[in-house]
């Protein structure tokens, strides 16, 4: 779980940082599951965009990629969702104690 201070680092560290999965009409499905997860590991920090015709809520839509990814959810800010999730080998986000 990550603390006040950790999620305000995290949110800095996405600010310049550029959508790269939109979810859309389809929603969320399992092949978007396993692609943000290895975005995630590649990265650690990444940003999703819902997209108008995205029929879910968005506070679902991130409740469910971070629990499908096993990964923090950070931010939820307008239609973008920020996910953070500790790589295995590319570890690069030092977070602060």
């Amino acid at each position: 779980m990550l603390k006040g201070k950790q999620k305000r680092y995290l949110r800095a560290e996405a600010h310049h940082l550029n959508p790269i999965f939109q979810v859309g009409k389809g929603g969320v499905n399992e092949n978007m599951i396993k692609q943000i997860s290895e975005a995630l590991e590649a990265r650690e920090l990444i940003k999703i965009n819902i997209l108008q015709n995205c029929e879910e809520d968005r506070n679902t839509v991130a409740d469910k990629l971070s629990k499908g990814a096993k990964a923090e959810l950070v931010q939820v800010i307008g239609n973008t969702i920020v996910l953070y999730k500790e790589s295995v080998e590319n570890k690069k986000i030092t977070l602060p104690k």
